[in-house]
């Protein structure tokens, strides 16, 4: 198990996680109850960690590419229409917001 990411707080490290596990990458977060202690303790706080060593790699890329924006950009010009209530929605979503329908394939 290695740490591939030292968040600032629990959310950032929950959103990092999340999207590695959404791209099939075992990983976990760390720490998130020490943050209380920062000042009493020596503690690095909250982190990301791989817990199969040969998916580092595939992770250490998708964190860069989320990091430098490149994952947004890419969602940004595939945009799509609601089946639900034909809204246009843009494609950094997975559901409407207005009627809260899936993003179809």
């Amino acid at each position: 198990m290695k740490r591939i990411h030292n968040a600032r707080h629990a959310a950032e490290a929950h959103l990092i996680c999340g999207l590695l596990q959404s791209c099939g990458i075992a990983a976990v977060v760390r720490g998130e109850w020490l943050a209380g202690g920062f000042g009493e303790l020596p503690v690095d706080g909250c982190a990301v960690w791989v817990t199969d060593d040969r998916q580092l790699d595939e992770a250490d890329r998708l964190l860069m590419d989320f990091l430098d924006g490149r994952i947004a950009a890419a969602a940004i010009g595939d945009g799509w229409q609601c089946p639900g209530c034909g809204e246009s929605c843009e494609g950094q979503f997975t559901s409407c917001w207005r009627c809260g329908s899936e993003r179809p394939n």
